[in-house]
């Protein structure tokens, strides 16, 4: 089941679209070397299409690692999808620093990226690639298109759900684009193709929107669990409204929580038959994940180190994290890039009962405090993504990594049950909530003894247990946010605020700016305050 994403990469037929400033070019169909009529002919050629569209979100190009980069203007290795998001997502926080000196880099942790900012560009561009390849898709798998093309039964069956699919990936990445930015051009498959400037849409209407979008398309993608691994289906879309309901005050200001729709949508992910937690943490996030994670993953995207090649993703997750004295083999990768390392504050998340198998921290020859940020050896080193498989064999190569990154897996969505009931939310019960958080303690310590009590179930404690189970999945910088502990002086970390101890900045950080790029090519557009 593996590769089945990765092997339609060997379908596809498609040259890059270079986006030398992404919100010109959102009108723009994606450039492909054949025509629509030779690759919409037929199911095969719809499928190599939509192959595309699932790999924005993990290659890079049509020649990976490098060669024919989808993006312009940004390294290739730098530019991957994921890479970016996760870096936007965690080293702005607590969980991650890295010592490298690439660019602005640092800026992330340090909290004083500006619009000029490389890596903010590279994501943002990322993000709308990726939405154009989706409106492309979306536009040409019309019923009228594909009955006008002489295809039918089975076949338009299949495209429809293909279109589903098509269109989640695009709300995905309108969430994102939401939730990293705020405001946001905007463009569907209902714009005419041609030469205009994108609109600019708010926060809170663009939550509508996927929100629309979403329950849209409940009944027109396949149900849960029935798709092949790696693709959407009806529990990634009830998963992603889920998690954006639980940060609907956020996205739409104080006073329009959504606490009971979280509820709504967890309960039709844990109703599903076959979602349940596997028995091994770790294996998650080991190099056959797709088998051994797939009884808990709800939508993963793929890696393969022979057929999916790239610097990011999870490639990245398993080689930059290896820092000092640690042994890359034993990662079963061939070396290590000494750049991630990972927090005091976080680490005394685990100061409570010895034997949570979520902790693995490699601390021989690291230091706790990172007196130095650009030191491999300040700062505890974190084992969680490995390129070993869950018998200690190495992934198929050591240099690119076959393990599997899970944007939504049943875990988050029992925490994010527990904490909506907690916050008022109606239709669950605390007693539920509680036996989900003890069922991922019992996970972790291997028995009944990290379980808790009722009184000890408080909003305040999710926090920390949300980061001692999806810490470095890309949803830290999310919940700092929702819990008021991001930029503000509630909660300091090393070095946020580009000072030893940590210090609070200016609420305008809680989005990313525009990049300036964008803003001098689109005069529709203006900035988030602050910047």
């Amino acid at each position: 089941m593996r590769n089945s994403i990765s092997k339609l990469l060997g379908l596809v037929a498609v040259a890059a679209l270079f986006l030398a400033s992404c919100t010109k070019d959102l009108d723009r169909q994606p450039v492909y070397g054949n025509t629509a009529a030779s690759l919409y002919k037929d199911l095969a050629g719809y499928k190599s299409v939509l192959a595309k569209t699932y790999a924005g979100l993990t290659m890079t190009g049509n020649s990976g690692p490098d060669g024919q980069g989808d993006v312009s203007g940004i390294d290739e290795g730098f530019s991957s999808y994921l890479r970016q998001y996760w870096s936007a997502q965690e080293l702005s926080t607590d969980e991650a620093v890295i010592g490298w000196n690439d660019a602005t880099i640092k800026d992330f942790h340090f909290m004083t990226w500006s619009p000029a900012d490389v890596f903010i560009r590279a994501l943002y561009s990322r993000i709308f690639f990726q939405i154009t390849l989706a409106n492309e898709f979306i536009r040409e798998s019309a019923a009228d298109k594909v009955s006008g093309r002489g295809i039918s039964g089975a076949d338009a069956t299949e495209i429809a759900y293909m279109r589903a699919e098509a269109r989640f990936l695009r709300a995905l990445s309108y969430y994102h684009a939401m939730d990293l930015f705020g405001n946001v051009p905007f463009v569907t498959e209902n714009d005419n193709v041609g030469a205009f400037l994108p609109n600019q849409i708010s926060r809170a209407n663009l939550f509508n929107y996927i929100e629309s979008e979403l329950k849209a398309i409940e009944t027109e993608l396949k149900d849960a669990r029935t798709n092949e691994y790696g693709r959407a289906d009806k529990a990634a879309a009830w998963a992603l409204l889920s998690r954006m309901y639980l940060n609907a005050e956020v996205y739409l200001g104080a006073g329009n929580a959504k606490y009971t729709e979280c509820i709504t949508y967890c309960n039709k992910i844990t109703a599903v038959s076959g979602y349940q937690l596997i028995n091994n943490y770790r294996h998650l996030f080991v190099a056959n994940n797709d088998v051994t994670g797939s009884s808990e993953f709800i939508f993963a995207v793929n890696f393969d180190g022979n057929r999916a090649r790239t610097w990011g993703g999870t490639t990245f997750l398993v080689h930059a994290p290896i820092v000092g004295s640690m042994n890359a083999a034993d990662y079963g990768v061939d070396f290590g890039w000494g750049g991630i390392r990972t927090t005091k504050q976080f680490v005394q998340k685990f100061a409570g009962p010895a034997g949570d198998s979520r902790q693995n921290f490699y601390t021989s020859g690291q230091n706790l405090e990172i007196n130095d940020i650009s030191s491999a050896n300040d700062g505890y080193g974190i084992v969680k993504f490995t390129n070993k498989t869950s018998t200690g064999a190495n992934g198929s190569n050591l240099t690119w990594v076959d393990t599997d990154f899970a944007f939504f897996r049943l875990a988050e969505i029992y925490l994010n049950y527990a904490e909506a009931v907690l916050r008022g939310g109606t239709g669950g019960s605390s007693t539920t909530a509680l036996n989900y958080i003890n069922a991922l303690r019992q996970r972790a310590y291997g028995n009944s003894s990290g379980d808790i009590t009722a009184p000890q179930l408080t909003v305040p404690f999710l926090l920390d247990e949300r980061a001692k189970e999806l810490h470095w999945e890309a949803v830290r910088r999310t919940d700092l946010i929702r819990y008021g502990q991001f930029t503000e002086g509630t909660y300091l970390w090393a070095w946020k605020g580009n000072t030893l101890n940590g210090q609070a900045v200016g609420n305008h950080r809680k989005l990313y700016p525009i990049p300036s790029a964008d803003l001098v090519a689109n005069p529709n557009l203006a900035q988030n305050p602050g910047y």
